[in-house]
């Protein structure tokens, strides 16, 4: 039976490799932004899509698919 440390710690490890992962692979975070926003202490000024939409536009690419 796992501890209950342990239990706490999965979705935490979880998060944090899925953000590794997003950033590896070039990915857009929408979490990170959200993040930052609040630890800033300005509002958030994107939803999910604009902000994606955004850093692609900020890459200069533009996805077919």
């Amino acid at each position: 039976m796992p501890r209950e440390t342990e239990t706490r710690r999965t979705p935490r490890l979880l998060t944090r490799l899925a953000r590794a992962a997003r950033q590896v692979i070039g990915a857009p975070d929408y979490e990170a932004y959200l993040d930052h926003c609040r630890r800033a202490g300005h509002p958030v000024r994107l939803t999910r899509s604009a902000y994606i939409a955004e850093i692609l536009e900020r890459r200069g690419t533009s996805r077919c698919c």
